[in-house]
């Protein structure tokens, strides 16, 4: 099988992971991978901030969790507290994507988290998309947090990817082929 291919069927949701921090060319490498991302018109609607940091995203995380067990509906806590009791994991490193408030475009965000999600796996390493990364920041500490990610005027969370050494590796998702139809 293509190399390219075989990373994509391998490539799977991690939400456990190691201690172990990062090196500085992985680092680089995910972000290059990153912004190697097509966009419509090569606009290039992000702004990419690589957060290695540990005491920030552990702070990130309890400010997280802390609102999620707040909330009125519990479901998320409740789901949260059976992984693991962390919002991030544990992960080593936060890719924090930011857009613009006008004219930023989710599509372009997505084609960039699976460049990051695809360099990760290629590089021997776990990654997790996370749209709740956007949590802390609509909290009373979010505009604290947003100076922290170094976020552009005018720009808002996009998404979220945590990357790092997996502790548990697990199977990809089942393809379900009844999501495809052919037209010949």
């Amino acid at each position: 099988m293509n190399e390219t291919l075989k990373t994509i069927a391998e490539r799977y949701s991690c939400r456990d992971f190691a201690d172990t921090p990062l090196t500085a060319e992985q680092v680089k490498l995910i972000a290059e991978a990153a912004l190697a991302a097509p966009s419509g018109m090569n606009r290039q609607p992000w702004h990419i901030t690589m957060v290695t940091d540990k005491g920030l995203v552990d702070d990130m995380d309890a400010e997280g969790m802390r609102m999620l067990q707040d909330a009125e509906d519990k479901a998320a806590y409740e789901r949260m507290m059976s992984r693991g009791g962390k919002l991030f994991y544990n992960a080593p490193c936060l890719v924090m994507v930011s857009t613009p408030i006008e004219g930023g475009s989710p599509m372009d965000c997505g084609i960039l988290c699976q460049n990051v999600a695809l360099a990760a796996h290629a590089l021997g390493l776990g990654s997790v998309i996370v749209g709740m990364a956007g949590m802390p920041l609509t909290g009373p500490k979010g505009d604290d947090y947003k100076m922290k990610l170094k976020f552009p005027d005018g720009y808002g969370f996009g998404i979220g990817i945590l990357v790092g050494t997996p502790n548990t590796i697990t199977e990809p998702h089942a393809l379900d082929m009844t999501k495809v139809s052919y037209v010949e």
